[in-house]
Order: C-alpha cells, then structure tokens, then sequence
C-alpha cells in the first residue's frame, strides 16, 4: 500500500506572497486535494535579517483569502536549527561531510584563479581529505557535504523530464557555516524528510538545488521524493514577471477587486492545462488536477485575461455570494469602509436589489463599488462631465416633461415604470433613448448605469423624484 501524499508550500516571509508564490501554493494544494493527502505549511525563516512578522502574517493571509487551506500548524524552520545542526554532525560522521578551515582570503584567491582561467567558481576541495590536526589556530571551520565527484545525479522531474547534472558540475557546497548555523539546501532536505514530504512541487529556478538536495538525501539514506518543477512566469511580453506585468503581493490582487476562485482559475492555467478548457471551477481543477499536466515552458500573464475570466466569475457567481465577496472586500479599498457603513446603515436592501443589474457591467470588484456609487450619493449629486452634458436644455426640458409621469405612477417596479415612459415617448414623440439620457444622468450623475427603471426601482420613489427634480 503506497504511502499518502504529503506536499508543501515553503516561502521565505522576506515579502508579501507574490503571484508566483500563490500558484505554486495552489499546484501542491491542488495536488493534494486530487490525491487525498494533505498539503503542509513551511515558514523558511531562516534569514533573520529579512524574515518578518508581518510578511508571515501576509502570507497566511494571502493563502487564507485564496482558499488554500493547509493541514496542521504552519513549521518554522527556524526554530528546527538544531535538528539541522544534528545531520550535519551524522554526516560528518558517516564520511558524508568534513570540516574545511580556509580563510575568506584562500576562498577570495580560489575564485580569482577560476575567473583567471575562465572556469566557473567553485571550492577546489582543500580541506576535503585533510586531516582536521593540521587546522590553523583560532579558525572556527564550516562544515561543508562530500559530494560525489564522479557520475551523475539524475532528477526524474513530472514537468522537466529526465534531468541529468553531472557530479563534476557540483562542488562541495558549506551546510554549516562557521557561526554554526544551517544553510538553505540542508535545512529544506531534512525538514521535508522529517515533515514527511513525498512531493516536491516548486519553481524551476530550484533545479539546481533539487541535484545537491537528492545528493544529501542519498548521503542519508533517505528516500528522494517525487519531483515538479514548474516553469516560470513571464510577462505579456515574454520577459520575467516584473511589477509593472503583474508581479505584485496577493493582498494588490484582492484590492483590485478579483475574485479568489477567478484567480485560482486563472493561475491554474498558467503551466498547467486540462484540454483546451479555460473556465472551470475549483472542484474540477482538483478532480482533473494532475503533475503531467504541468508545461515545460514559462507562462504568460496576460492582465487583460485575468480581468475578463474575473468578468465571467462576476456574472456568473449566485448574488448571495457575490454581495458576501463583496462585503469582504470593501475594508481592502480605498473608500471601500465608508461604502460599508452605508451599507450597514440601511443602504443593503437596495443594494442587494441592485446587485444582478450591477454585476453585468463590472469585470472587478473595484468596477462594481464604482457602478454601485449612485446608491449612496448624496442629493444634490456631482455631475460628470458627460452627465453634465447629457443635462443641457433638451435633456432638462424631457426631465420636466417625464416628471409628472413618473409621480403618478401607482406602481413603482421596473415594468411598470417602463411601461409608463414607453407611453410617455411614443406621445410626446420621443425616442426612449433621449428620456433614457437624462434621466440617468440625474439619477446617477454618470452617464452608464445599470437599466434605468432597474435604477429608479432600487433609488425608491422619494429619493428618484427628489434627484429627478434637482437639476431642474
């Protein structure tokens, strides 16, 4: 019987959860959501002087609002430097490892020689057979791992295929610095094996660590686990991500008004696909969700498909939904707690009745709380220019002629009042746009809006007949 799956997300808290970070997240929860297994959680705070409390926090946060659960209490890789310091003593007694005394000067002299003789810089090996009886005085040695000088390591990796790195290329790299702390690719390799890691999902800039990791599991007789390393993302222009493509903190995205299943849609399909579908939910990313399914080449992040995928989510996501996406999003946005306020202050029946003709023209969040904004203007209302303009003789001169219409309707919804300006401009010899024009500008002091008898229900009699008769 094989063993459960057991994946993680490790990032290092030195800055929000960018785009990248998210989507590796999403494929090692994806992955062990398909598989019943369990996704784990790994702070890499290793870095003292740039691991911070509050990138931690943006990073729980960011996975928390993504939907990305995971399982159990998230592990600091700090506070395990002590089991880290454990192998690295185990591996210097199995003959896996050695201690190496050069100074910063002989390493200083070493990389001169290389680039004098146009080879790449790695440590030539002084110390790896010496006796530690001929250390210099007073030098307090690194511990450095005794990799294989001959042969190959090879990476069986679901999205690079069969990756071969020659022994020659890889020297022999320090897993204990002299101050006695771990490094980087030991303390991963005995985290994820003590954390019971049997999939390892990550960036392809981690290949190279992947053969020194699989050299340190072989040195302990551990089992390597099973490798992805998915492309990378590009920009639209095929460069790497920068901020001005895109590469921005998870909590940027939420603030912009996308939806936490638009996203997750969206960066599941950037290295990974499922046919030619482009629109599917989360329960079928997981159901269909699958390690060779992943591309080889890097990913474009194209902002004008996201915003339309986050349009069709928008439409297509139930109001009652919606309206709580939406509450949750205000505190992230700039006039976004005001806008709650009035909500909570007795503006949410109509707002929840204005919700369906919203959603049809708004492709954010951001979108929806602007179309949304005549709701809660304050009588007289600021005209835009095109407002403005639409409120000339002509436009005020319809107004007065629709008013009366309007005050005696019996039955204030939709149909019925369009019924009775339909009337209205057939005998006053009107087209319903020219009535339509300026009663929306009044009405919302915008010149797009959802369907103006949709607007006029929802402001209420008293409050439509009051804006209708301001600019008159």
């Amino acid at each position: 019987m094989s063993s459960p799956v057991i994946t993680r997300f490790a990032p290092s808290p030195t800055g929000f959860l960018h785009i990248g970070g998210a989507r590796t997240a999403l494929f090692n929860w994806a992955f062990a959501r398909h598989t019943g297994g369990k996704m784990l959680l790994r702070i890499e705070d290793t870095d003292r002087e740039r691991s911070t409390e509050a990138a931690i926090t943006a990073i729980l946060d960011g996975l928390t609002w993504l939907g990305l659960g995971w399982d159990g209490e998230a592990v600091s890789q700090f506070a395990r430097a002590e089991r880290h310091r454990a192998v690295a003593n185990e591996l210097l007694q199995r003959g896996k490892a050695y201690y190496c005394y050069c100074s910063p000067q002989e390493l200083e002299a070493m990389r001169a020689r290389a680039e004098a003789e146009k080879r790449p810089v790695r440590y030539d090996g002084t110390w790896r057979d010496r006796d530690p009886k001929d250390a210099p005085e007073g030098v307090k040695p690194v511990i450095r791992f005794k990799a294989p000088q001959e042969g190959e390591t090879v990476i069986h990796d679901h999205a690079q295929g069969r990756v071969v790195i020659p022994n020659k290329d890889l020297d022999d790299l320090i897993i204990l610095r002299s101050d006695g702390n771990p490094t980087y690719n030991l303390s991963v390799v005995v985290d994820d094996h003590d954390m019971g890691v049997t999939h390892i999902i990550r960036g392809v800039d981690h290949l190279t660590n992947a053969a020194r990791q699989t050299q340190i599991y072989l040195a302990m007789g551990w089992q390597v686990p099973d490798m992805t390393h998915v492309p990378l993302i590009h920009g639209p222009d095929g460069a790497k991500l920068s901020k001005r493509h895109g590469a921005l903190g998870v909590e940027a995205y939420r603030a912009m008004g996308y939806l936490p299943a638009a996203l997750r849609n969206y960066l599941a399909r950037l290295g990974w696909s499922h046919g030619d579908d482009e629109i599917f939910s989360t329960e079928q990313l997981v159901e269909w969700f699958s390690l060779d399914a992943i591309g080889k080449s890097a990913a474009r992040f194209d902002f004008a498909k996201l915003e339309n995928l986050n349009g069709h989510y928008i439409r297509h996501t139930p109001d009652a939904v919606l309206l709580k996406e939406f509450l949750a999003f205000l505190p992230h946005v700039e006039g976004g707690p005001e806008m709650l306020k009035a909500l909570e202050g007795g503006r949410m029946a109509a707002f929840a009745k204005a919700l369906p003709g919203l959603k049809e023209r708004a492709k954010t969040l951001v979108e929806l709380m602007t179309n949304a904004a005549f709701l809660f203007a304050v009588r007289p209302l600021a005209l835009d220019d095109k407002a403005r303009a639409l409120l000339n003789d002509e436009g005020k001169a319809a107004l007065r002629g629709v008013l009366p219409v309007l005050k005696a309707a019996a039955d204030w919804q939709a149909p019925a009042l369009e019924a009775a300006v339909k009337a209205h401009a057939e005998q006053a010899g009107l087209k319903l746009g020219k009535l339509a024009q300026p009663l929306r500008a009044a009405l919302t002091g915008t010149s797009t809006s959802p369907g103006i008898f949709d607007v006029l229900e929802v402001l209420g009699r008293d409050e439509a007949l009051a804006r209708l008769a301001d600019p008159l």
